[in-house]
């Protein structure tokens, strides 16, 4: 039976190897240190395979991405150390059980022959955020197989739960493996910085190195992805997808160093795996939370959430369009309207299609039609599959007539939408939307939607909904 010895976190500035850093390294001296005080528990360990999970392969919304390349090889030189070269032996045995699991647990993924990675032209080389921490492991340790994966741009919960996978695979393949995720943390630590200063980045870091410390690995899934954008974090994902191979194992962390240097924050950790421990099954844990707020949910929405939920199962589960049955409200089957339908799973958009103006004999087919759209065929996600239909959380907009308006001065971002057009272009945003919290941020994203310069003459209009939960 195979092991997860350890897992450990790693920065992955290339300016600290110092080839590249030439002296400016010492300013992360902390790091460094602690780097190999890691690397030295990596030797001690003496692992068959590292599995690297870095935030710099190749990266995709929908996809996890694992290579397949026999050898995996890679450089420094755009960082002006062509001589940090590396090569290692892949380990494609397991990374094979890995991706036989994530097809079998609905989770995509590429490897660097994909369609989509040939697109881009990535080359399947080890990137930075791979090649700076096997940099100080190799000081001490050789020989050994990596594999190599990217973090994906999903939900929290489903990196997490793709780890759980490796976790299966690693226990089913008889090897000693170390888990190495690769990731700074804020970028936004000081004004010195590319990405400016935020004082949600420090506040970021502290809870990170303590939910380490403590392993409360629950509140790191349940952080907002909004904070973390705005603290301009890196190695959450690959962190996530790290602590998931460690599901419902009893663990012991220690927290070698944290600093800032250059504005970004670094952290190194070590992770001491022992035995199992069913207390520690956070994916149930939070699942059961989840289904729990998902039954809430359910057993208080509105009739046009209903209408619009049965709406989309109907038509995933059975392929057909469903017919009108039940009581509704009246307004529902005497009036009609412009509907939009949105849909969030685990709290991020995962579709939202409507009709300005009505389109059907009454709200409730809207509702129906536009449902089945807002779940199939907005263009900016894949269908939902039958599997998700059970996390999906909807809302429902009634509109109201538009009426047109000669100035911003006319709008109210809580409680008036926006229409904008010129020509045949139009675009339209809905009242009362998180983030958008002026009428010129209104128009201004509407006119984007439309595909309209802000110099043209357009066109405004304004509209009231009614939304339903």
């Amino acid at each position: 039976m195979g092991k997860i010895i350890s897992a450990y976190i790693f920065p992955h500035p290339p300016i600290i190897v110092p080839e590249v850093g030439r002296g400016n390294e010492k300013e992360a001296q902390k790091t460094i240190d602690a780097m190999r005080i890691a690397a030295k528990e990596i030797k001690k360990d003496n692992p068959d395979t590292i599995i690297v999970i870095t935030p710099h392969g190749p990266v995709m919304r929908d996809y996890v991405y694992v290579s397949r390349s026999e050898f995996l090889e890679g450089d420094l030189k755009k960082f002006h150390a062509p001589n940090v070269r590396m090569k290692f032996k892949n380990n494609l045995s397991l990374a094979g059980k890995v991706l036989q699991k994530a097809d079998e647990n609905d989770i995509e993924w590429q490897d660097h022959t994909g369609r989509i990675l040939r697109r881009y032209g990535y080359s399947g080389e080890l990137d930075h955020g791979a090649i700076v921490p096997l940099y100080f492991v190799n000081e001490e340790l050789t020989g050994f197989k990596i594999i190599h994966m990217a973090i994906a741009w999903m939900p929290f919960l489903k990196l997490y739960k793709f780890g759980t996978l490796i976790g299966e695979a690693v226990r089913e393949s008889g090897e000693r493996v170390v888990i190495l995720a690769s990731g700074d943390l804020s970028h936004r630590l000081s004004h010195d910085t590319a990405y400016g200063y935020s004082r949600d980045g420090k506040i970021f870091d502290d809870l990170l190195v303590k939910s380490v410390s403590d392993s409360d690995v629950e509140r790191l899934l349940e952080l907002d992805e909004d904070f973390c954008e705005s603290a301009g974090e890196c190695g959450l994902r690959s962190i996530l997808i790290m602590y998931g191979t460690l599901d419902g194992m009893s663990l012991k962390p220690e927290v070698y160093s944290y600093e800032g240097p250059y504005g970004i924050g670094y952290a190194v950790a070590r992770i001491e795996v022992g035995e199992e421990d069913g207390s520690r099954k956070i994916l149930n844990i939070v699942e059961k939370k989840n289904a729990e707020r998902i039954n809430r949910i359910r057993n208080n929405e509105s009739p046009h959430v209903r209408l619009a939920r049965q709406s989309l199962e109907s038509y995933v589960r059975e392929g057909r369009t469903l017919k009108l049955y039940g009581e509704f409200p009246e307004e529902m089957l005497q009036k009609r309207a412009g509907v939009f339908v949105s849909i969030k799973k685990n709290g991020h958009l995962r579709g939202c299609i409507g009709t300005i103006v009505p389109t059907r004999k009454n709200i409730a087919e809207e509702i129906i039609y536009n449902a089945i759209s807002a779940g199939t065929q907005d263009p900016r996600f894949e269908p939902v599959s039958g599997s998700e239909l059970d996390s999906l959380v909807y809302s429902v907009d009634v509109l109201s007539d538009p009426e047109p308006i000669s100035s911003m001065e006319e709008l109210d971002v809580k409680r008036f939408g926006v229409i904008v057009r010129k020509g045949y272009r139009s675009g339209l945003l809905l009242p009362d939307l998180e983030g958008v919290d002026t009428p010129a941020q209104q128009v201004s994203i509407a006119l984007q939607k439309a595909g309209i310069n802000p110099d043209e003459d357009f066109t405004m209009e304004r509209f009231e909904v009614k939304r339903y939960k």
